[in-house]
């Protein structure tokens, strides 16, 4: 992801980022509120339901303290349609030379995302340092984001996909991981029961990694 200094950047907002699902969006003001309390600002709203840019508009309006993007970024449009919509950062689980100049153009910050060493390597010949590294478990996990921090140190990760609140701490020692993007403080039911207040305890639990990874 772009940044002009390590403090406007999106790997330092907080340690861990929730990659939000939301169906009805009616529930995305209550749930970015309930992450914010819990500590958890960053919060990604993915575009794999049809109410995503209804909810990314509606915490964008409503819910000034968190700081929301959208996920699952692919194409140029929706790269126009999630900044229109208020998205203040972007996530994709992959990239191109398109798209990653219309993220690029969309003035936000952005976080492409890469799973191969070359794909990483290509990224940093384009400029870019920050990436999301997915889907992180089944790519190699921990170890394999252990093996690139040598040949690769200025390169820094936001590990999803297959992460929860047993491995994140796993990720999160590691030297080259700034955040790691996750579900597990948005179990199913909670979001069904609008159990606001569940969903704020498990996102402070979260949060509170940055104080263990700071022992580690």
């Amino acid at each position: 992801m772009a940044s002009s200094s390590p403090h406007s950047s999106l790997l330092d907002i907080a340690p861990v980022v929730p990659v939000v699902v939301l169906k009805d969006a009616s529930d995305a003001v209550p749930l970015a509120r309930a992450l914010v309390a819990g500590g958890l600002p960053a919060i990604e709203v993915t575009l794999r339901t049809p109410v995503a840019l209804d909810a990314i508009r509606a915490i964008a309006g409503e819910v000034p303290e968190a700081v929301v993007g959208a996920g699952t970024v692919i194409t140029p449009d929706q790269v126009t349609e999630t900044v229109a919509a208020g998205a203040r950062f972007l996530v994709s689980p992959g990239w191109t030379d398109v798209l990653l100049a219309a993220m690029r153009a969309s003035g936000v910050p952005f976080l492409p995302g890469v799973s191969t060493t070359s794909e990483v390597v290509a990224l940093l010949e384009r400029g870019v340092t920050e990436m999301k590294f997915f889907p992180a478990e089944a790519a190699g996990g921990t170890a394999y984001l252990r093996s690139l921090a040598g040949p690769l140190p200025q390169a820094r990760f936001c590990p999803t996909g297959g992460i929860g609140s047993a491995n994140a701490p796993g990720y999160l020692a590691l030297p080259n991981v700034g955040c790691v993007g996750g579900t597990w403080m948005l179990p199913a039911d909670a979001i069904a029961a609008r159990d606001w207040g569940r969903v704020e305890a498990l996102a402070r639990e979260a949060a509170g990694l940055k104080t263990l990874r700071a022992q580690v």
